[in-house]
C-alpha cells in the first residue's frame, strides 16, 4: 500500500474515532441532563425546539446557579418560615386570594434567604429548576394560577391547588423534615 493511502486511511480512522467519541460524550451528557432535570428536560426541549438548544440552556442554568452563594437556612429561619407558612395556610379558609398572594411572597423571601437572586419569574423558575427539577413545574403552575386569579379567571379550587403547589416548593426550599410535609 502506498504511503499516501496509508496516511489517508489513518486520517479517516482518526476522524471516525473522533466522531464516535463525540457522539458518545454527547449521548452521555444528554442522559445525565435527562436524569438530573427529569420532566424539566422534556419541557425545555419542547420550549427550545430541539435537544441541542435545550441542553445548552440547561447547562447554562447549571453554570449560572453555581455562581450563586446558595446556603442552607439556619434552624431559626427555617422555623420562622414554617410558622409563616402555617399562618398562610390557616388564612386560606377566610381569604384564599390573600393566602395565595402571601404564599407567593413567602416563596420569594425564602429564595432570597437561600441566596437566589430575584430576577423575573421565568429566570427564578429556571434557577430553581437546577436544584429542584421535580417541583419547578409546581412553581410555574402556582404562579400561573395566581396570575389568572388576578385577572378574575381562577376560582377557589384553583387557589387551593396553587397553595398545594407552593407548599411542595417550600418543603424543598426549607429542607424541612418530612413531618412538615405530612
Amino acid at each position: 500500500m502506498e504511503p499516501k493511502a496509508v496516511i489517508a486511511l489513518m486520517i479517516l480512522v482518526a476522524v471516525v474515532i473522533i466522531a464516535v467519541m463525540v457522539a458518545f460524550f454527547r449521548a452521555r451528557r444528554s442522559r445525565r441532563l435527562q436524569e438530573r432535570f427529569g420532566p424539566e428536560y422534556d419541557r425545555t426541549v419542547h420550549y427550545r425546539g430541539n435537544a441541542s438548544r435545550a441542553e445548552a440552556d440547561l447547562l447554562n442554568r447549571e453554570r449560572r446557579v453555581q455562581s450563586f452563594s446558595i446556603k442552607a437556612l439556619t434552624p431559626a429561619a427555617r422555623e420562622q418560615f414554617a410558622e409563616e407558612w402555617a399562618a398562610t395556610q390557616r388564612r386560606f379558609v377566610d381569604d384564599p386570594a390573600l393566602a395565595v398572594t402571601e404564599a407567593d411572597a413567602l416563596v420569594n423571601r425564602v429564595m432570597v434567604a437561600r441566596g437566589y437572586p430575584m430576577t423575573d419569574f421565568e429566570q427564578r423558575a429556571a434557577d430553581v429548576s437546577v436544584a429542584y427539577p421535580d417541583v419547578v413545574q409546581n412553581y410555574r403552575s402556582a404562579r400561573a394560577i395566581a396570575v389568572r386569579h388576578a385577572r378574575g379567571e381562577a376560582g377557589t379550587e384553583d387557589l387551593r391547588q396553587a397553595m398545594v403547589y407552593y407548599r411542595s416548593l417550600l418543603i424543598e426550599l426549607l429542607d424541612v423534615p418530612k413531618s412538615f410535609a405530612a
